[in-house]
């Protein structure tokens, strides 16, 4: 099935599912204008006004939950090999930043829990990606939501917990079913829907590409947010704003201005 032509088996006026966050959502921090997946994006993409963030976590070596995109460390720190071999104490040593530019030289990988520090303390949001190193899978999505769970703990509004990772949001939906949850697809399946469903999700987070006025609209219908990544034309942006999008995740934060 085509991602014009959606399920059919979806329920008619389904209510929507809460969606406390912003429109507009900061990747990996500040996307490509600092060292991604860092507090300095962060910090970055909140002067641009961005208030809610989208980052990738997995587990070092000791299960530490901490800030990655790539299963190897080589593209974004100065460390080489697996993340997972390494313990925090070792990972902390790293320079997360020096391969960004000198500005970022000796920036460290942060932890899940200091990014929380500094998000709650400002009064931000987070997409938390479960992002494992491969094999992984339900022991990751199990351990960081159980960490989402404490470090978020009494929060006004929860993190939103998303994978590509089907194994690891049913780990996170096991030990932390409060948590909200999206479900990460780069090409949307016949059966979309069945799997939103499937895994008690509030979202679908898709690549754009995949989006259109009709599955947003089917996606509403029964009772699903919906976000998406990574938009950085601005006139894509209004387009997909324009459709009901809920969540747009952006490299672009100083071409997209975040809505008030």
């Amino acid at each position: 099935m085509s991602a014009s032509n959606p399920s059919s088996s979806a329920p008619a006026a389904a209510s929507l599912a809460p969606w406390p966050y912003p429109r507009h959502i900061a990747h990996r921090g500040a996307g490509k204008l600092a060292p991604e997946n860092t507090l300095a994006a962060m910090r970055h993409g909140a002067s641009f006004g961005y208030r809610m963030f989208e980052f990738d976590v997995k587990l070092s070596g000791d299960g530490r939950a901490m800030l990655l995109h790539d299963a190897t460390l080589d593209r974004t720190t100065s460390g080489r090999g697996r993340m997972d071999t390494l313990t925090f104490a070792e990972l902390a040593q790293l320079d997360a930043g020096g391969w960004h530019s000198p500005a970022y030289a000796g920036e460290p990988m942060p932890t899940l829990a200091a990014v929380a520090r500094y998000t709650r303390a400002n009064g931000l949001h987070v997409n938390i990606e479960i992002k494992p190193v491969p094999g992984t899978e339900a022991r990751t999505g199990a351990a960081v939501a159980l960490d989402a769970l404490s470090l978020w703990a009494g929060a006004e509004v929860p993190p939103l917990l998303s994978s590509f990772s089907e194994v690891a949001l049913e780990a996170a939906r096991a030990v932390a079913p409060d948590l909200p949850r999206a479900l990460l697809l780069d090409r949307l399946p016949a059966d979309w829907l069945e799997r939103l469903r499937r895994l008690e999700c509030v979202a679908l987070d898709a690549n754009h590409r995949e989006l259109n006025a009709q599955v947003i609209a089917a996606a509403h219908e029964a009772g699903f947010r919906v976000a998406c990544y990574t938009v950085n034309d601005p006139a894509r942006a209004a387009q997909l704003l324009d459709w009901g999008l809920d969540g747009l995740i952006t490299d672009a934060v100083d071409l997209i201005p975040p809505s008030a």
